[in-house]
């Protein structure tokens, strides 16, 4: 199943929904968009292109539309999800290569939990980004190395493919983050134990409207991760609260 996420996007999503079904994805995947209370026409665009729609009444915020999508693949026996955003940044042709990945192959028997569609690898098309957003990625990286011993190209990708086992955990309460899920989820995963693999992805520049991370708001998300990544090491190697079933 494919999982977008939406808030606002009636000038973006035809596009994506137009690049989705010109890549064929409606052939093999389901679509379910999660509009968090939406004031536009995201619900209605949706509606008519008879995708599968859930509506939050109140705006609740991402992560908390990515985890109902979790949620809806739990109960409806799903065993891979693809998350994308509603804005046009994530070029469909990422699709099948991520779902290829999480399948893995006959040679490869550790399969990934989550497939990771990076912007900053050899073969990732090029993605522009302003000095502050680097110095994040930076800080970022720097931390996840420190807590985990991996290093990952593109810690804030919105991207990724998870297995059955990875989204069944973050369906679960206080597993994921109902704002901003990126690196902090990243690091709670690694230090888990889960399977965490990157692939190089081809990605644009938003057109319409603000992102979440315009204006002053990276400062106010780079100071919240850092501090909620801190909070994800004590909670996981201190306190080791919220461990999965094979490991507690």
């Amino acid at each position: 199943m494919i999982i977008i996420p939406a808030y606002n996007e009636e000038k973006n999503i035809v596009k994506v929904f137009d690049q989705l079904e010109k890549k064929h994805i409606p052939a093999i995947a389901d679509i379910l968009v999660v509009d968090d209370a939406s004031s536009d026409d995201t619900g209605r665009i949706v509606r008519e292109r008879r995708y599968g729609l859930i509506a939050h009444i109140y705006n609740l915020g991402y992560g908390s539309a990515l985890q109902l999508g979790y949620k809806y693949a739990v109960r409806r026996n799903y065993q891979y999800v693809i998350q994308m955003d509603a804005d046009g940044q994530h070029d469909a042709c990422n699709i099948p290569v991520i779902y290829e990945a999480l399948k893995g192959n006959e040679k490869n028997t550790e399969k990934p939990d989550i497939v990771l569609g990076a912007r900053f690898m050899k073969g990732s098309s090029v993605f522009p980004v302003s000095l502050l957003k680097k110095t994040a990625f930076i800080l970022f990286r720097f931390l996840i190395r420190q807590a985990t011993g991996r290093y990952i190209a593109d810690p804030t990708t919105g991207l990724q493919g998870l297995n059955r086992r990875a989204f069944g955990y973050y369906s679960e309460y206080n597993h994921f983050d109902d704002k901003y899920p990126d690196a902090n989820m990243l690091m709670q995963m690694l230090l888990l134990g889960y399977r965490v693999e990157e692939i190089p992805a081809v990605m644009h520049k938003r057109e319409n409207e603000d992102s979440m991370h315009s204006g002053l708001k990276p400062v106010w998300y780079m100071l919240r991760m850092l501090f909620s990544m801190l909070t994800v090491v004590f909670r996981t190697k201190i306190l080791k609260v919220d461990l999965p079933p094979e490991i507690r």
